[in-house]
């Protein structure tokens, strides 16, 4: 769930010796079991969330198996089949937005760092996550101008505390059309599908090209019928409202499908839009399911290391030097407090009160791209306003966040639930608070869960294992009650840049340090 809040102050780091001091942290990291994270752990843990978050029919092979079938006539009453899906959080709705959001991130972990994943032996893991979004999307798209953007409603949801298998709420389905149209909810779900065609090219082509077809149909739809989907559909303007519009999400999609098929027209798209489109004219310091900007700010700097993209460097520079500002806000290394990132006494970015764990992970998946990307190109260093920073630096700061979560704060609390000796048990979720339906298959009413299980001092009696929960507020502190859902809530796309993360870096504290960077 959703809303928007305020903004806090870092730490800064010394330039010395950065790459004696990055290798003598992965030496300690290896060699010493209390100081090291365990990140091909963290890697699986990630994934079998998503199997936490499923809806429909479960396949034989799931692992989280205090989870059952659920909501298995999903679309029925609209004379669709909208079986499927990913619950966007602790809660049984069915948000498009969120969800093609967390297939996005889980497509480029894959697209980014799929080799490291693939060493890790979760490779089948993470397109099994993926694939079970895509599948539900083609499902949605049930012709060229038509997407299903929901299922169920946040208010007659949240008046019950129900276990998924059952649900007595509205599963009233929702859809943007040509007369109500939805171009952030079309362009992201369009991304989505471009990003998973280029996950599964390889081992499954008719998928990826099916993928790829309805990428394509999505992106010409939103593009043609322009409007914001919350203004269709006004049940999700509390849960997921589209505070930045469309236009980022349009160039969104434009830049994936410009990966997925290396057609011109896409690229034209991204440089003749990006002044009117905001491209490379906002600056932003979060990157998220809403705001987009970033995202496509740093997958467009790739494409300047590529010389057939020569003739676009002007405007590719000016994307590039939006995508270095949001990564120097991160190091709080823009000039003036209003043009960093905010931070926790500790050094956690710190956005807003309300789920900030997601502005951590993206965050630390922007800055571990870029600081591959500048690995690899000729300029080393990436230069912000309070000085320049080396690709050693911007790892570093990945590294510094993404150990935050895994324990290393001053709560010594592991925010990803079943990671680590301590971690979240009240997590806010309806399943993992009340008594498998495995277990036990008597109903459970809508108010008897409140009555029962919501109210309760004990731990949940289900991990949700891999799930990254909101997180501590700005100083730090982490109060682990069900009600505190600002902090105890956790969302697929909180947990979704992790994969990349954590693949990269249990990589990294295996390799050959000196070969690495």
């Amino acid at each position: 769930m959703e809303k928007k809040m305020k903004k806090k102050k870092p730490l800064s780091i010394s330039h010395h010796h950065y790459y004696f001091l990055l290798s003598l942290f992965f030496s300690i990291l290896t060699s010493t079991s209390t100081a090291s994270h365990n990140y091909a752990d963290a890697l699986s843990k990630s994934l079998i969330y998503f199997e936490a978050q499923r809806s429909g029919r479960l396949p034989y092979n799931q692992r989280l198996t205090w989870r059952d079938n659920s909501a298995l006539t999903d679309g029925i009453d609209q004379g669709v089949d909208l079986v499927g899906g990913y619950y966007d959080a602790g809660d049984h709705v069915k948000f498009g937005l969120p969800m093609a959001f967390t297939v996005t991130m889980l497509s480029w972990s894959v697209i980014e760092y799929g080799e490291y994943i693939a060493g890790a032996g979760e490779l089948q893991h993470a397109m099994e996550a993926i694939k079970w979004g895509t599948d539900y999307f083609i499902k949605a798209h049930t012709s060229p101008n038509v997407l299903w953007a929901e299922v169920g409603d946040g208010y007659t949801d949240h008046y019950c505390w129900q276990r998924p298998e059952d649900m007595t709420t509205s599963r009233q389905a929702y859809k943007i059309d040509e007369k109500n149209p939805g171009s952030d909810l079309a362009g992201e779900t369009a991304a989505a599908m471009a990003a998973a065609s280029i996950v599964f090219r390889k081992t499954n082509p008719h998928y990826s090209h099916l993928l790829l077809h309805h990428a394509q149909q999505l992106f010409e739809f939103g593009d043609k019928f322009r409007g914001k989907y919350d203004a269709s559909i006004g049940v999700v303007k509390n849960y997921y409202t589209s505070v930045s519009g469309y236009k980022d999400e349009l160039l969104w999609a434009a830049i994936w499908l410009y990966k997925a098929t290396d057609n011109h027209h896409y690229l034209s798209y991204v440089i003749d839009n990006a002044h009117l489109f905001g491209g490379v004219g906002w600056s932003i310091t979060e990157f998220s399911w809403d705001v987009k900007y970033a995202g496509i700010q740093v997958l467009v700097s790739k494409l300047l290391t590529e010389e057939k993209h020569a003739k676009h460097k002007r405007i590719l520079d000016q994307y590039q030097s939006k995508a270095e500002y949001y990564i120097c806000s991160c190091l709080n290394k823009n000039n003036g407090t209003k043009n960093n990132a905010g931070f926790t006494p500790s050094g956690l970015i710190y956005i807003r009160q309300w789920n900030n764990m997601q502005y951590v992970s993206s965050g630390s998946f922007l800055t571990m791209v870029y600081s591959d990307l500048l690995h690899k190109s000729n300029h080393k260093k990436l230069k912000c306003h309070g000085g320049d920073v080396t690709p050693q630096e911007l790892l570093q700061f990945s590294i510094s966040q993404v150990d935050y979560i895994l324990g290393s704060n001053p709560m010594n609390m592991s925010y990803l639930v079943g990671f680590g000796p301590r971690f979240p048990t009240r997590v806010h979720h309806r399943g993992a608070s009340i008594v498998s339906y495995r277990e036990n298959k008597g109903f459970i009413g809508c108010t008897q869960g409140y009555d029962t299980w919501y109210g309760s001092k004990d731990p949940n009696p289900n991990i949700v294992v891999g799930a990254l929960v909101g997180g501590p507020n700005h100083n730090d502190e982490f109060f682990d009650h069900r009600g505190n859902y600002m902090q105890t809530e956790a969302c697929t796309y909180n947990t979704a840049p992790l994969v990349g993360i954590f693949a990269r870096l249990n990589y990294l504290q295996n390799a050959d340090l000196h070969t690495s960077y």
